[in-house]
């Protein structure tokens, strides 16, 4: 899969996304703050959600509209999605931010008339939200664009991630990446699974990764262990700035730290590489190998009591100990001295 000429899969560093959503809190000023922030703090990517309350639900007040749970309980949906929406006439401008500060822009569509709004912009690849995920007309739609789709699979069946998936490709589109996520704000880490996400790159064969709403950088550390190559946070400018998504969303300061730890992840992971690294070259001197610790006469025979493996590593490999037991002593050998061929002949 490419995203704007960027490889993304296994192999490749992770492609790194704030999530905005609602945390500019209704001001255009802190939503192009938003982006300078996060370009300022390792994202390689800026996300925002194109819709409108009316693109998501109805004006509706009865029981059904209104939110029974932890997050935003009491909340009426349409009333929420009136506080967190962006403007579409702000999505050009902050479009321009972000490639004015050098990091890419893309969105969630929700409905049809998002998506054709998003191309007229001339966005250039697409997140499906979880909870969109089952729209397969939706799905279809942003496919027949050929344009690169993130898929988040918050509460998906693997039958239902199937099915996502197949509508897709039967739009011509095969490119596709799966975000595990737990739909839930925030997300507690007992509740991950990043496994799963494995498991989808293998069934699905695609990138994958995480669409992470836990605090911290444990997530993401752990799915770029696993093989993710995809992660995406919400962030803001500081939870102080109350939104209905900051409670769950990483300020600056702790989305660079999530940066550099995923950054140093993917360094520890490395490649595979056997023998020293250059690091090790000078650790080499310390292993074990085979010394004289005795004083050996010429002709004095080598025994278990003249000669030990020990460290430093300067003498003979101690594989060959037993092929020098009882070897005899060309020169004389002084306590101390590492042994090589050349100064035993082999009894054999």
């Amino acid at each position: 899969m490419k995203i704007n000429n960027r490889e993304i899969g296994p192999g490749n560093s992770a492609y790194i996304i704030a999530e905005m959503s609602g945390n500019h809190a209704g001001r255009l000023d802190l939503a192009l703050k938003i982006v300078d922030e996060a370009a300022r703090a390792g994202a390689d990517c800026i996300k925002i959600q194109t819709y409108t309350p009316d693109t998501l639900t109805i004006d509706c007040d009865n029981d059904y509209f209104y939110i029974k749970g932890k997050s935003w309980n009491g909340e009426n949906l349409y009333h929420l999605y009136e506080k967190a929406t962006t403007p579409w006439e702000w999505h050009k401008a902050i479009m321009d931010e972000a490639a004015k500060v050098g990091i890419d822009f893309f969105s969630t569509p929700f409905d049809f008339s998002s998506v054709d709004f998003l191309e007229d912009l001339g966005v250039t690849f697409y997140k499906i939200a979880s909870f969109e995920l089952v729209d397969i007309p939706l799905l279809k739609y942003v496919a027949r664009t050929g344009k690169p789709m993130i898929m988040s699979t918050g509460m998906a069946t693997i039958g239902e991630i199937e099915e996502a998936v197949n509508a897709v490709r039967s739009q011509g589109n095969d490119n596709i990446a799966l975000l595990r996520c737990a739909s839930a704000y925030p997300a507690i880490t007992d509740e991950m699974n990043l496994r799963t996400m494995a498991n989808m790159a293998e069934v699905f064969s695609v990138p994958v990764g995480l669409s992470d709403h836990s605090m911290g950088s444990i997530g993401p550390v752990t799915a770029v262990a696993l093989g993710g190559s995809i992660i995406e946070k919400h962030f803001c400018l500081g939870r102080e700035i109350e939104t209905p998504d900051s409670a769950f969303s990483m300020n600056p300061t702790e989305f660079a730290q999530m940066v550099s730890d995923v950054r140093q992840a993917e360094k520890a992971l490395g490649r595979v590489s056997y023998g020293p690294s250059k690091q090790e070259m000078e650790s080499l001197a310390f292993r074990r190998s085979l010394f004289a610790v005795k004083d050996i006469k010429a002709g004095e025979t080598l025994t278990r009591e003249n000669v030990r493996s020990i460290r430093p590593g300067y003498g003979l490999p101690p594989k060959y100990y037993d092929i020098l037991l009882g070897s005899k002593a060309l020169v004389d050998i002084k306590r101390g001295t590492p042994l090589d061929f050349g100064m035993f002949a082999n009894n054999s």
